[in-house]
């Protein structure tokens, strides 16, 4: 609750007309539905639950009054029969009904408080009644499009595309299990026929993706009468569903991939490269540096608050070892640091010294003795212990060191890698109630958070009401769902949760691929990330493309500074009074449009600019969708106006272009 508009509680109960119960409710309306063999549970003035019988059973919510089927609920380890009358304990109120399969499952259902007139908002609560019960409820994709949950290796918009086990729904590492889910998700799921799926945080969820048909919300198995519970909310079409920080950083970040052996070969490699930066006119920015480039100067940098002593002042003056700011003048720089530390390293060994194991590090209690021992995992290729962000002495040592470092270093920004995950989990192992599902990530991130509005997390779950940065999944360098086709669907998928100030992946992409150093998806990626928060580069352009490539990235920053920011300030307010994501779908624009719904090539900045470009290699024409019936686009190149609601065919776009309307 609090990070998605459909979440926020009014704490009334709207009027409704309630039909109290199968036994007010039998001939009228099993005459009226028997052709769908169902039995109706409750009607309301905007929806009616129903239960369908039929090979396996289903709940289904439609909408009034023309009875519009919005959501089709398979439900497993339930007979497909139909339920007895609801049980009397807490049917009589006329906001709640009971129904018990015997000796397998209850069903509640309740009435919740809307969000905002016009929706309606429903609790659903499955309890095994047997401890072999596994609850399993899958959502159809048939006629519905599907958005929210859990990004993925190979991201999609709608996620119907999208296909993934059944697995614990917590963050993940891609790189390290690309059939996982990715470091952005949360318990919400918005459908195209305006419901939404929103299941309670404290449930231990497992979700699995079938493509084209279904996605399936279960309890993990072995575990006694553990509830599945989710609230469905009903609106009247998806725009309306979704629509129930501080400013974005201007300057591009260009990540530091040079010599870092040493201190003395780090500071040459950053020099060299503010040089060339300078020399090409792309001053201006942050020089991002890794976790290990950070390890390195922290080192030079002798800081107290890992030695426990004072820096000596002849060495910090010393130029051959201190690192200055002012090397790579006027470029800003960015640091690493990770929730990890290798247990051969000076910090580890001194909580082994002192006896603070326990309260720095995640880890294992004994079952014999009582006491703990570290959980160890591997990051990076190292063993390595973990913070336990459950201790107020670790969290307060380890922001600390952070603030420390930032100023020692001069460092502008701060990022954090490793948040994601689940470290018991990955290792089969239950973790404590105050760890379960994605509680590490979020507790990381609420402390975090005091660092201040230059800060970087590289997972979010439960934090997107939390002023800051979350860096996207890494991409290949290639033009697939898991390369550049899959840059706009993640986009959406982040501002449809809730993370509008996002570090999308370098221009060009960071993952190998079979077709390194392609100078059209350097220029096509770029002509992307020019209408997003931050333009982020991994390669400069003078390393993979002729020289005016270097102009044409000079002439992004330029317009993403001049003409993107001053709207994504404008919809940052939005968003944060109203709730409303700064990049959205089509479908924003045309929410009952069924050729709106599943258009992952394009994107909204707030409801004034329309981004389409080109993400097939070769092409230099595109089919445009223009959203809105009874708009007018502008094309940003030509000044031409076009109608919205509809479809621009063959649109051209040069390999110099990226078509762009403003409304």
């Amino acid at each position: 609750p609090g990070t998605m508009p459909l979440s926020r509680h009014t704490g009334q109960l709207p009027e409704a007309n309630w039909t109290l119960g199968l036994r007010e409710m039998t001939e009228p309306w099993k005459g009226a539905l028997g052709c769908f063999g169902v039995a109706v549970f409750f009607a309301m003035t905007i929806g009616i639950i129903s239960w369908q019988a039929r090979r396996r059973g289903a709940l289904l919510l439609r909408a009034l009054p023309a009875g519009r089927t919005v959501a089709v609920i398979a439900v497993g380890s339930v007979p497909a029969a139909e339920p007895p009358p609801p049980r009397d304990h807490c049917w009589h109120d006329g906001g709640t009904f009971c129904y018990a399969w015997e000796e397998d499952a209850e069903l509640r259902l309740s009435l919740e408080p809307a969000p905002a007139p016009g929706t309606e908002c429903y609790g659903v609560r499955w309890t095994p009644l047997r401890p072999d019960v596994v609850l399993k409820d899958c959502f159809s994709m048939a006629n519905i499009s599907w958005y929210g949950g859990a990004s993925v290796g190979a991201q999609r918009w709608p996620l119907n595309g999208a296909h993934s086990p059944a697995q614990p729904f917590v963050s993940g590492d891609l790189s390290k299990n690309p059939t996982g889910y990715g470091p952005v998700l949360e318990r919400y799921f918005l459908g195209s026929t305006g419901v939404t799926v929103t299941v309670a945080p404290e449930v231990p969820l497992l979700l699995s993706l079938e493509s084209d048909s279904h996605f399936c919300l279960e309890t993990p198995a072995g575990r006694a009468a553990v509830p599945l519970r989710y609230r469905l909310c009903l609106s009247p079409d998806v725009a309306t569903a979704q629509r129930h920080l501080s400013p974005p950083r201007r300057s591009p970040l260009w990540r530091y991939q040079g010599p870092a052996s040493s201190a003395a070969r780090l500071r040459r490699g950053l020099r060299s490269l503010a040089r060339r930066l300078k020399r090409h006119r792309l001053q201006e920015g942050v020089l991002a540096l890794g976790e290990h480039c950070t390890a390195v100067l922290a080192a030079v940098e002798d800081l107290p608050s890992e030695r426990g002593k004072r820096q000596d002042p002849a060495r910090a003056s010393d130029p051959a070892r201190a690192w200055d700011p002012a090397l790579v003048d006027p470029l800003q720089v960015s640091l690493t640091l990770s929730p990890y530390t290798s247990i051969s390293s000076p910090l580890f060994l001194r909580s082994l010294r002192d006896g603070t194991v326990e309260s720095s590090w995640l880890s294992l209690q004994l079952r014999s003795g009582g006491c703990s021992v570290p959980l160890l995992t591997t990051w990076k290729g190292q063993l390595c212990a973990r913070l336990n962000v459950t201790s107020e002495a670790a969290l307060g040592w380890y922001l600390a060191r952070a603030r420390h470092l930032r100023q020692a270093l001069g460092a502008a920004f701060v990022a954090f890698e490793g948040a994601e995950g689940n470290a018991f989990l990955e290792q089969d192992l239950q973790p404590p109630p105050e760890l379960a599902g994605d509680s590490y990530t979020t507790a990381l991130a609420v402390a975090l958070a005091t660092l201040g509005n230059a800060t970087v997390i590289s997972a979010g779950a439960r934090s997107s009401h939390l002023p800051l940065w979350v860096r996207m999944s890494p991409l290949r360098a290639d033009w697939s769902h898991a390369g550049l086709k899959g840059l706009i669907p993640s986009v959406l998928h982040c501002s449809l949760l809730g993370y509008n100030f996002f570090i999308p992946e370098a221009v060009g992409g960071s993952l190998a691929s079979d077709s390194p150093g392609d100078p059209e998806l350097y220029v096509r990626w770029l002509q992307i990330v020019t209408f997003l928060p931050v333009m982020a580069f991994s390669t400069p352009p003078w390393l993979c493309c002729d020289p005016w490539v270097v102009n044409l990235t000079r002439q992004c920053i330029r317009r993403h500074q001049d003409f993107v920011v001053p709207f994504l300030l404008k919809y940052s307010q939005e968003w944060l009074h109203l709730g409303h994501p700064i990049f959205r779908p089509a479908w924003w624009l045309s929410p009952t449009d069924p050729a709106a719904f599943t258009i992952e090539d394009e994107f909204l900045i707030g409801d004034e600019v329309l981004v389409a470009p080109i993400t097939e290699k070769g092409q230099t024409w595109r089919d445009i969708y223009l959203p809105g019936e009874g708009l007018q686009w502008m094309d940003t190149s030509s000044a031409r106006v076009f109608d919205g609601g509809t479809i621009l065919r063959n649109y051209s776009a040069t390999l110099a272009e990226v078509p762009v309307f403003v409304k």
